[in-house]
């Protein structure tokens, strides 16, 4: 051992490295908040941040940590103080009181802080909510909370007991009804409001974004250039929270939320945000005002679980939709999604096991795809159904996503039992990316391509994108809806997950 004597400046020098590492593994896991996460002292995370009691959360004893992540229309900030006129204003979103979740994110970190999966959940989800029944999961939260603050104040409760108890029965109720969905149980809880998106985001300077087409909406105020830009506060809100003149609504704000956090995340990682105290200083004020936590978390625990978390280890996801265009019987438009199947989606995710699986036959199936830019990739489609016109459907369909087009027509040769993706290298990148696009098919090797073009092969079992454009699609709905819910135009809009986005890439990937 060292008997070297260190002077009182190395010391300091010292527990500034220390403070940076907490810093930087707190930082890792701003996804946790939607828009970032970073201290300057354990004082200032222990004695400002706001908490949440009473949800009834498990305790990570399934191997990992499992955090709901809550976007909220609140009005006030996380301490339940009023927004300021020129806040409400800067948020250019009404003065309305509100308590609906638009963005509900469940994220799986393994107790060994290597990687997080943030798993997005569609906030018109027609779900089982408890006390209430069948019902949007974004209302879980609201309209629990508001029925539980009548009974209150009409039992004669104050108005901040009120407020406080009936905003634990909200959570505590989107909490269940997420596990119920997902059949994952929730150890802790994080909530943001409006605010956090624009201060968060000012905190760091900025965030970058880039759009395929120019944009301009004013419901949301979306008014921005095609190509990359970045974005201030009150933008980013407005790119997040936008889902009108969107191809698929609000999947596609789903994919602007997720990009832009991905962007974020790469962002407040890098050295430029960690090691300048100015806006390390912002971006703990920005926490302290928007963030709430349940009080059972030990942050500062967490986070040195997570001290080696990088950007490219930090994945979005968005489950599965049985129905985009679904309908109850009393007309309200919603998103049908079918638990078994989420659950299954969601357990592939969080799965021990990593790594590509290999089928009956001996082909490889994909695990969950990387990050790629879509337009490098060439995919040809060929249809090897009875269904007339699903290869131009379903080219069409990958085209949207960002895929350049190759052939398209019928298939000829052997016609594979399921649907197949062939490429050069079945292990590399864009041939699972495209896997994952069309539905988490079968890989199989084929040396005619080139490293950068992919081949789909339709078969009989093809239920991903552009199944709703065949011809055959009003005869032959697939999926299944619940009792009392239709389809908005007579046909089921299945929706597969799309390939991940991951917060590894310098470059924010284009979207719609």
């Amino acid at each position: 051992m060292s008997n070297e004597v260190r002077s009182p400046a190395d010391r300091r020098a010292e527990v500034r490295r220390g403070r940076l590492r907490l810093v930087v593994a707190l930082a890792s896991i701003l996804v946790l908040v939607t828009t970032g996460l970073a201290w300057r002292s354990i004082d200032s995370l222990r004695s400002n941040l706001a908490t949440a009691g009473g949800l009834g959360l498990g305790g990570g004893a399934d191997g990992a940590v499992d955090i709901l992540l809550v976007g909220t229309d609140s009005r006030t900030d996380a301490h339940g103080n009023p927004l300021s006129q020129q806040e409400l204003d800067t948020l250019r979103a009404g003065e309305e009181a509100a308590t609906n979740t638009d963005t509900i994110l469940l994220i799986r970190v393994p107790n060994d802080g290597s990687s997080a999966t943030a798993i997005s959940i569609p906030r018109d989800s027609y779900v089982d909510v408890p006390g209430i029944g069948e019902s949007k999961i974004n209302a879980a939260y609201g309209t629990t909370k508001a029925t539980e603050r009548e009974r209150l104040v009409e039992e004669g409760e104050s108005e901040t007991e009120a407020e406080r108890e009936s905003s634990r029965a909200g959570r505590e109720a989107l909490v269940e009804t997420v596990a119920d969905l997902t059949g994952i149980t929730v150890d802790h809880y994080a909530e943001v409001g409006l605010l956090g998106f624009v201060l968060l985001t000012d905190a760091v300077g900025g965030v970058d974004v880039c759009l395929n087409e120019a944009v301009d909406e004013p419901l949301s105020g979306a008014n921005f250039t095609m190509g990359e830009q970045t974005l201030s506060g009150p933008d980013a809100l407005s790119f997040v929270r936008q889902r009108h003149d969107l191809p698929r609504g609000d999947l596609d704000r789903i994919v602007r939320q997720q990009v832009f956090m991905a962007s974020l995340a790469n962002q407040v990682l890098s050295a430029r945000t960690l090691s300048d105290p100015a806006k390390l200083s912002q971006l703990t004020r920005a926490v302290e005002r928007s963030v709430v936590i349940d009080d059972d978390w030990d942050i500062v625990d967490f986070a040195r679980q997570l001290q080696n978390l990088a950007g490219g280890d930090v994945q979005f996801d968005t489950i599965p939709v049985a129905n985009l265009n679904g309908m109850t019987e009393w007309g309200e438009s919603i998103v049908v999604v079918d638990p078994p199947e989420v659950r299954s989606f969601v357990a592939g995710l969080v799965g021990e096991d990593a790594g590509d699986e290999t089928s009956e036959s001996g082909s490889a199936t994909t695990s969950p795809a990387p990050d790629i830019d879509p337009s490098t990739v060439t995919v040809d489609v060929a249809n090897a159904s009875a269904v007339s016109g699903l290869a131009n459907a379903a080219s069409a369909a990958l085209a949207e996503i960002g895929y350049a087009t190759g052939e398209v027509g019928n298939h000829t040769g052997t016609t594979p039992a399921r649907t197949t993706v062939f490429a050069a290298d079945p292990e590399s990148d864009a041939a699972r990316a495209v896997a994952a696009s069309v539905g988490d098919v079968d890989i199989e090797a084929d040396s005619s391509l080139s490293d950068d073009e992919v081949r789909v092969v339709l078969a009989s079992d093809y239920s991903g994108p552009g199944v709703e454009g065949s011809a055959t699609t009003a005869q032959t709905p697939t999926g299944t809806a619940p009792d009392g819910v239709t389809s908005a135009d007579g046909t089921m809009t299945p929706v597969p997950p799309g390939p991940p986005i991951t917060a590894g890439s310098d470059s924010p990937r284009c979207v719609n």
